[in-house]
């Protein structure tokens, strides 16, 4: 009598690990599919990403109070057009190009650095460090065989971007885009 009982019990035993697995199992695929959401190929065709990089979402808020608190005054430049080093001289320096900004305080100030930081390029060793944007070498690198004005300055990017003021410089100007 007490072993079809004990058959019993491995059984339900059984079915119950089965039923956790078979759930952790669903879980496991559904976690991985939120959170590996890729837009399809015909998205991404359609999608315009108007910065040079994809930003992560962990950035985006920077990205966000970045643009927030300079793009307010001029065009917001891609990080990667300075390097590194003139974004954090650029955000502990209270006197911006001639005019004296209050400071950002923490928090926003760390996560625009976050930002800055990540989506910037270092400095060479044996470089200076470009505090205006036409002695940055990053400038010059990211547009080859294009003769910039003199001097150079953040609204000289509308002649080529059109949409520099939106934060998107793919979209060139219809000169420069028969030439891509």
């Amino acid at each position: 009598m007490m072993q079809p009982r004990a058959k019993t019990q491995k059984r339900s035993h059984f079915i119950l690990l089965l039923v956790i697995l078979l759930w952790s199992m669903t879980m496991g695929w559904g976690l991985a599919l939120a959170t590996n959401a890729q837009p399809s190929p015909k998205q991404a065709a359609t999608e315009e990403i108007g910065t040079v990089d994809i930003v992560p979402s962990r950035y985006q808020l920077g990205q966000e109070l970045y643009l927030e608190n300079c793009a307010t005054c001029h065009i917001a430049l891609p990080p990667a057009v300075m390097p590194t080093q003139t974004w954090q001289r650029l955000l502990q320096d209270p006197q911006h190009y001639g005019v004296t900004l209050p400071q950002l305080v923490d928090p926003p100030r760390l996560l625009i650095w976050n930002y800055l930081r990540n989506f910037s390029r270092p400095l060479l060793k044996e470089e200076t460090i470009p505090y205006r944007l036409g002695e940055s070498r990053y400038l010059k690198a990211l547009h080859p065989n294009v003769k910039l004005p003199r001097p150079v300055n953040v609204g000289s990017c509308v002649s080529c971007h059109p949409s520099a003021t939106e934060y998107n410089f793919r979209r060139l100007s219809p000169e420069w885009e028969a030439t891509q």
